[in-house]
């Protein structure tokens, strides 16, 4: 067995502890990238849904809006503008994102629901 000098006893110890704060910092980063991901996903859904909702709503002679402002509410989502052309509806929500050493940033979808254009090929 080997020994090593006096002064280079427990060097492996302070690289492994050093090592281990790194991958600790490295997880929690990629944890609140994930976050933001799922945020993310979860405003565009609510964003789509709320269109279809504020959609069907028209067609049904109801209140777009309110539909739309409804069901993104039901999805975790505040809706913070909609706007009726014609008979489309377009819809913008925001969702809170991961609040992480002092990030403030909140995640905003945007999308358009409505009858299909008529130069659109249907699969």
């Amino acid at each position: 067995m080997k020994r090593f000098p006096k002064g280079e006893r427990g060097a492996a110890s302070v690289l492994v502890v050093s090592l281990c704060g790194v991958l600790l910092l490295l997880g929690a980063g990629m944890g609140v990238v994930a976050a933001i991901l799922v945020d993310h996903r979860r405003a565009q859904s609510a964003a789509d849904l709320a269109a279809l909702a504020g959609a069907t709503a028209i067609g049904d002679g109801g209140e777009a809006c309110s539909s739309a402002a409804a069901v993104a509410e039901l999805n975790g989502a505040a809706l913070t503008a909609c706007a009726v052309e014609g008979q489309d509806v377009v819809v913008d929500v925001i969702v809170s994102g991961p609040r992480w050493l002092g990030q403030t940033g909140d995640l905003v979808a945007r999308a358009r629901a409505g009858p299909a254009s008529p130069g659109m090929a249907r699969p």
